[in-house]
């Protein structure tokens, strides 16, 4: 098995000069998304080795704990002073309100939610500023004015965008320059490769997957489900539902086969069909283990040829993979138009 950690390599995300370890960190697990929150100072000890291993392009965001998952990252930057030695990406837009999503994109709220996570974070500016969930009652042109205020000020570095539309990117592009969109992409949530995908490469935008071992059922396959903890929030998954799981896991099956065949782990295999789409793209695989985290970063020296990426393609086409990849598909790029700008009235 693929074992031993590769050198991470760096490249440019987007044309605007960011330029990140080719493969990232996903914090959202170690506080309470899946399950209990993690002991902080494992945490804070398992970011710092990813830091001091090359993977430096970490990502959270101020829907995760709600707060409590920047809190965590600005802790981690002060206790080994690793400020200097990271791309620091996080989200605003996503809230959590009578327990149910709100979506807020309102200049007030841009501003105020950027502050807000300065604070947490302990920084006085954002590398990474996503737009995490597109707020459909406000035209994507205005959310973007105030983002560019923010640029100019010093607050924020570079935008991004998290689950929108080829569409959506292109109006958000033409008001200040886009520089990551931030998608679901694994071997079984390609939805994003039609439109999505080109539109990106045409506008010189880097793309950020996430979940890309799909979220962890590539890992370990039905046995995932089984030892979710009661509050993990994986158990909503459509396409982890008894009625689908059954018809699913053959896709983890034959991704298990040919692993053997490689000599890596399944994770490994699925998580290198990911860093092979091209040199813009940086996924972002979340772990609350050392061990895992080891495993992800090896998967960098795991090489696929055409063919191999074809083989592995073959395992989940479009219409094979049963159930959606999100309990609220609404709040995916499926549902991301805004109103036109010449509907807005500001306050």
């Amino acid at each position: 098995m693929a074992s031993t950690l590769a050198v991470v390599p760096r490249i440019k995300l987007g044309s605007q000069g960011l330029e990140v370890s080719a493969q990232g960190l996903g914090c959202m697990g170690m506080t309470n998304a899946y399950g209990s929150a993690k002991p902080e100072s494992e945490m804070i000890q398992l970011i710092n080795h990813a830091v001091t291993t090359g993977v430096t392009f970490l990502d959270t965001s101020d829907l995760y704990g709600p707060h409590t998952n920047e809190i965590l990252i600005g802790k981690a930057l002060k206790e080994f002073g690793l400020r200097g030695k990271v791309e620091l990406a996080t989200k605003f837009g996503a809230t959590v309100k009578d327990g149910n999503i709100d979506i807020r994109g309102d200049p007030g709220y841009v501003r105020a939610a950027c502050e807000a996570s300065l604070a947490r974070l302990g920084v006085e500016c954002i590398d990474l500023y996503y737009i995490h969930r597109i707020d459909i009652r406000v035209p994507i042109e205005v959310t973007m004015g105030e983002l560019k205020k923010l640029v100019e000020e010093g607050k924020i570095k570079y935008i991004g965008l998290s689950e929108a539309s080829a569409n959506t990117v292109r109006r958000a592009h033409a008001v200040h320059p886009i520089t990551a969109l931030q998608m679901e992409w694994s071997l079984w949530c390609r939805d994003l490769e039609d439109d999505i995908v080109p539109c990106c490469r045409e506008l010189g935008i880097g793309i950020v997957p996430y979940s890309p071992i799909a979220r962890g059922f590539f890992a370990s396959g039905p046995e995932l489900i089984q030892n979710l903890a009661e509050d993990d929030w994986r158990k909503t998954v459509p396409r982890f539902q008894p009625e689908n799981l059954e018809h699913n896991k053959r896709v983890y099956e034959q991704l298990s086969r040919m692993a053997s065949r490689k000599g890596c782990t399944p994770s490994q295999l699925a998580l290198a069909w990911v860093q092979n789409q091209g040199n813009d793209v940086s996924p972002i695989p979340g772990t609350t283990k050392i061990e895992n985290f080891n495993q992800n970063v090896a998967a960098l020296s795991v090489k696929l040829t055409k063919e191999e990426m074809a083989e592995l393609e073959s395992f989940a086409p479009a219409d094979v993979v049963k159930g959606d990849r999100n309990a609220n598909m609404k709040y995916t790029w499926l549902n991301s138009e805004t109103p036109p700008l010449s509907s807005w009235k500001s306050e």
